[in-house]
């Protein structure tokens, strides 16, 4: 999702009259919310050992995915099997599912059957920072031997952890432990919903003393998974107490400001604009980042100045950014009005720098190369330079993979739509929870790391 989480001011807009288009995403980049009493929710494995998750998914559809990243939308086809269509296409992809024996543990996919795989679930509330009670739960592989737990830290979304993540499950289906918890103000969780990085770490070193505690002996290694605006959040955290790893996927080493104006810088060269216009997108962006940063309160003037001064641009119209374009078609009246429900306590100028360089732990960084929300060339170079300063991270780029770890299709109208999760993606968190290094090859990916 977004790091900044900008979605959620837009749909607070749509609710307060104003009009634009939104897609939500959660784990991975993608939103899967709902009720977890349905008997089709589970991990399942074959005869061979292949596992598939099946989640929640819109409506009253489920995802399937696979740990090599195939995944797929299940939809109830009559009294017939379910149908899969590719990744978040439209397309069939030619896989099919039963779930007339779920209550039994058992489906049936691609015609094979499957059994859902026992785990050790234990549901927690425990105290975040300032006492504000968080909605958590412990997935083991069931049995009594020491193993690797990842504390999976949130991005920006406003939904459920517990009711979104895939990873609850696919992880402890390979031998590492899961802990997944609501951020305040989302689920089960009480207190209100923030942005404020230096909350939220504390709230994941809270989850992460949690997890000890109920695995007790269990627990061989801990650390923290952090994606999108996790990826700030989860470092942080490990600077507060001690943990065996930091595994961050599609985030960030520049500020919030820093990642929109990349993005914006980005979209606009990709779209075949030059460098002077690329320049004045800019300067458009800068004065909208600044209207963020006041908490909707005070920078209008430059804004609407600018505005009154491109608008005309042929270029304009493409000027999109990670969040400048919310804001671009309201008068100032609007902006001003309705965004003042919506400041979440974001840290604009938040350097990640000088925290990455403070981090013990060996760090895992998982980026796309092909990243339109967290443009990752910048960050990728001072992820090398932090590498190359000696510290103890392993950077992984996957081509041809966007924010989530997806990669995808162009659709006719231009727009991208993922297909599949980057092949290794998932091996790779797992083999680093479990060994803190990586070995072998992972899809494509090129991988860095300290000689």
């Amino acid at each position: 999702m977004s790091c900044l989480g900008i979605h959620s001011l837009l749909r607070g807009l749509i609710v307060c009259g104003l009009s634009a288009a939104c897609v939500g995403v959660a784990l991975a980049g993608r939103v899967e919310s709902g009720a977890t009493d349905h008997c089709q929710i589970g991990a399942y494995r074959f005869s061979d050992g292949e596992i598939v998750d099946i989640a929640r998914s819109e409506g009253d559809t489920f995802r399937g995915r696979k740990f090599d990243g195939t995944t797929g939308v299940l939809h109830k086809n009559g009294d017939g099997p379910w149908t899969s269509t590719l990744g978040w296409t439209d397309r069939q992809d030619g896989h099919t599912a039963s779930f007339t024996r779920c209550a039994t543990g058992e489906i049936e996919f691609d015609g094979k059957k499957a059994r859902r795989t026992p785990f050790d679930v234990t549901d927690t509330v425990f105290e975040g920072r300032g006492e504000v009670k968080l909605a958590g739960r412990l997935v083991l592989p069931k049995g009594h031997d020491p193993l690797p737990i990842v504390v999976l830290v949130h991005g920006a979304e406003q939904e459920s952890a517990r009711d979104s993540y895939a990873l609850q499950r696919l992880l402890p289906a390979e031998n590492v432990g899961a802990f997944v918890y609501d951020k305040r103000g989302t689920g089960g969780s009480d207190g209100k919903y923030t942005q404020d990085f230096d909350t939220l770490a504390g709230d994941a070193v809270a989850a992460m003393r949690e997890a000890k505690r109920i695995a007790g002996a269990r627990c061989a290694r801990i650390g923290y998974q952090g994606g999108s605006q996790g990826g700030w959040i989860a470092p942080l955290a490990a600077t507060r107490a001690p943990v065996d790893f930091v595994i961050v996927s599609f985030g960030l080493a520049v500020s919030v400001i820093d990642e929109d104006q990349q993005e914006v810088a980005l979209e606009m060269r990709l779209k075949g604009h030059s460098q002077p216009e690329i320049s004045k997108a800019l300067e458009v962006a800068s004065a909208a980042e600044a209207v963020f940063e006041s908490g909707f309160t005070k920078g209008f003037e430059r804004f609407d100045a600018v505005r009154a001064k491109y608008r005309n641009e042929p270029w304009y119209k493409d000027i999109h950014g990670n969040y400048t374009h919310f804001i671009l078609p309201y008068t100032a009246a609007e902006i001003r009005e309705k965004g003042k429900d919506f400041i979440f306590g974001t840290p604009f100028r938040y350097d990640p720098m000088p925290t990455l360089r403070a981090v013990e732990a060996p760090q895992l960084w998982i980026l796309g190369e092909d990243d339109l929300e967290a443009p990752s060339t910048e960050t990728s170079r001072r992820i090398k330079t932090l590498i190359g300063e000696g510290k103890p991270i392993t950077l992984a780029l996957f081509p041809r993979a966007e924010h989530g770890m997806t990669e995808y299709e162009i659709a006719r109208d231009g727009e991208r739509v993922s297909t599949r999760y980057a092949p290794g993606y998932f091996v790779m968190m797992r083999d680093f929870a479990q060994k803190g290094c990586l070995w072998g090859s992972y899809g494509s990916s090129v991988v860095v790391t300290k000689k």
